[in-house]
């Protein structure tokens, strides 16, 4: 891994300045940089999603106003947002079985 101090000599050395990522990379030593989840706007999508053979689990968030539905892939997270509450008591059951479903208060 690349210290900052060696990220600061080379770019000093070059006469460029490194992009701001490249620095934040660097100092924080993760290979990427966080990214928002991937919205879902469609119920069929988001199932075809929690179908895929890298999805690994789904979160259920009730709010007061909306029901979250946030199935980890291995790249992304995808989330959908559903305000009809018996939709989403639907969607719950139709989940695949052997994905892990964890709800959150």
């Amino acid at each position: 891994m690349v210290t900052l101090e060696e990220l600061q000599k080379s770019t000093a050395q070059s006469g460029n300045h490194a992009p701001f990522p490249l620095r934040l990379q660097a100092v924080s030593g993760h290979g990427q940089i966080g990214k928002m989840p991937r919205k879902i706007e469609e119920i069929k999508d988001f199932l075809l999603t929690a179908r895929r053979k890298d999805a690994k689990s789904v979160k259920i968030k009730k709010n007061k106003d909306n029901v979250k539905f946030k199935v980890r892939c291995s790249r992304f997270l995808y989330t959908l947002v559903i305000t009809d509450k018996e939709k989403a008591e639907k969607l719950k059951q139709s989940l695949p079985p052997g994905l892990a479903v964890k709800e959150l208060k």
